[in-house]
């Protein structure tokens, strides 16, 4: 084993918590993409800020690659280990460390996840907002700056993390930011590891931002007869600064989805969900305007949840967007992929996605969360057919391409990982060359998460 100096001093640090065996690397070598399945040399399972500091100094010092690993959700191959050596799964360091509830924040370690952390809040009347679907790990969030179905109204992680603690590529443990909204001190190194996916250094703590709970909160499902006018009800709402919670798009296409895997009993047609928060004479006045707007736009099946249960059914639905997606082609896989555009843009680019997904013979769902102009396309792909996969793998760089013809982004909330990086270069310019010397300054040895967002040189 290439590694192996490294994993019998870790061996020694760990004990039985660094783990060889095939079930836990096959673990961490899965992912729920179409990207190959890469096995780590070893599983380490730190427990401490400490250890994980001591686990990279090990590291660092026989040039073994360190990948962390947080609830393994990502969709673009973030947490696999692409160069092998140690995967780090933060899982153990899982604590709610305090709760500042006149200061509206709470400090946690990486391996909790956003479930667990609104269940412990749940008696303070606070809440964490964002919500990515997946019960991912917060660290995790961070890492690939996750946002979700609540973005539109609370912004991203990059907008409610405060603060971090960090250890870097030599075992260096620094912290960045403070408990404090607002500063004028030094680079923001903060927001700098925030979307590095585990490239710059690995965050063993979080300061996050709270909000506290909504007085009353509602939300509702509408129907439209195209995805065009569904779209540009979307963009007039948005532009008529209604304030969201939650404004997701659902083609028609997911909708049948969920109606075979969750028994909807929806139309067949494009719809929008929507949340609404605030006292409730706000809540009300929310609901009637927005009402109002999708009437212009030929609205119809304006049903409202008020109960809590209801609420939780309707976005429990939306969360299981990707088993519901499966539905649609069970024998088969799906690649799933994302980008991001300005609003403006928003209907032409959805329009366009679905006309090229059906010229070139693909099975694709799309949801978003397109208040803030980002969409997501679930492609039904049998993986063992090279043809099809071929076509996939063009309809997500012509779909790459039309964001960035529209002034968008190639994701604005998957990330990069294994999978985008080719786009690094069209979207960011001579930026890269910048990016490029940080990771060098950062990381000198390219120990962390190698192969992840920066293109090869000779690309």
């Amino acid at each position: 084993m290439t590694h192996q100096p490294a994993i019998t001093q870790l061996s020694a640090l760990l004990g039985d918590r660094l783990v060889t065996s095939q079930a836990d690397r096959d673990l961490h070598g899965q992912n729920e993409s179409y990207h190959p399945t890469l096995l780590p040399d070893a599983v380490a399972y730190p427990e401490t800020t400490q250890e994980v500091s001591e686990i990279v100094k090990i590291c660092a010092a026989e040039g073994c690659p360190i990948t962390p690993f947080g609830a393994g959700s990502s969709l673009e191959g973030q947490h696999l280990a692409s160069q092998g050596g140690i995967s780090l799964d933060m899982g153990r360091m899982n604590k709610l460390l305090a709760v500042n509830d006149e200061d509206l924040n709470a400090v946690v370690q990486p391996g909790l996840t956003r479930v667990e952390l609104n269940e412990e809040l749940r008696a303070t009347g606070l809440f964490f907002p964002l919500d990515p679907g997946a019960n991912a790990s917060l660290g995790g969030m961070a890492a690939t700056r996750a946002s979700g179905t609540t973005a539109v109204r609370y912004g991203t992680m990059a907008d409610c993390v405060l603060a971090l603690e960090a250890v870097m590529a030599d075992g260096t443990i620094i912290r960045t930011g403070s408990q404090a909204r607002k500063s004028s001190t030094g680079y923001d190194l903060t927001h700098l590891l925030i979307g590095s996916e585990g490239t710059l250094g690995i965050i063993t703590e979080l300061t996050l931002r709270l909000h506290g709970i909504p007085e009353a909160a509602s939300a509702a499902t509408c129907r439209f007869e195209s995805v065009e006018d569904a779209v540009n009800c979307v963009i007039l709402t948005i532009q008529s600064g209604l304030p969201m919670a939650r404004i997701e798009l659902i083609d028609e296409a997911m909708v049948r989805g969920f109606n075979i895997y969750s028994d909807a009993g929806l139309p067949e047609k494009p719809h929008l969900f929507l949340e609404f928060h605030g006292s409730p004479a706000a809540v009300a006045e929310q609901a009637a305007l927005f009402g109002d707007i999708a009437e212009e736009f030929g609205a119809a099946g304006f049903q409202r949840a008020e109960k809590t249960e209801d609420r939780n059914k309707l976005w429990s639905m939306r969360h299981n967007a990707h088993p519901a997606n499966k539905a649609l082609a069970p024998s088969k896989g799906i690649i799933s992929t994302d980008v991001c555009v300005p609003i403006s843009k928003l209907a032409e680019a959805i329009v366009e996605a679905q006309d090229k997904a059906r010229d070139m013979g693909l099975s694709c769902a799309i949801v978003g969360h397109v208040g803030d102009g980002n969409y997501h396309c679930g492609l039904n792909v049998d993986t063992s057919d090279a043809e099809e996969m071929k076509r996939a793998k063009e309809f997500v760089g012509l779909l790459n391409d039309s964001a960035l013809r529209l002034g968008g982004t190639v994701s604005g909330e998957h990330g990069i990982g294994l999978g985008k990086t080719s786009y690094m270069h069209a979207e960011h310019g001579p930026a890269l060359t910048y990016m490029r010397a940080i990771k060098a300054a950062f990381d000198p040895k390219g120990i962390l998460n190698p192969g992840k967002i920066l293109p090869a040189l000779n690309h």
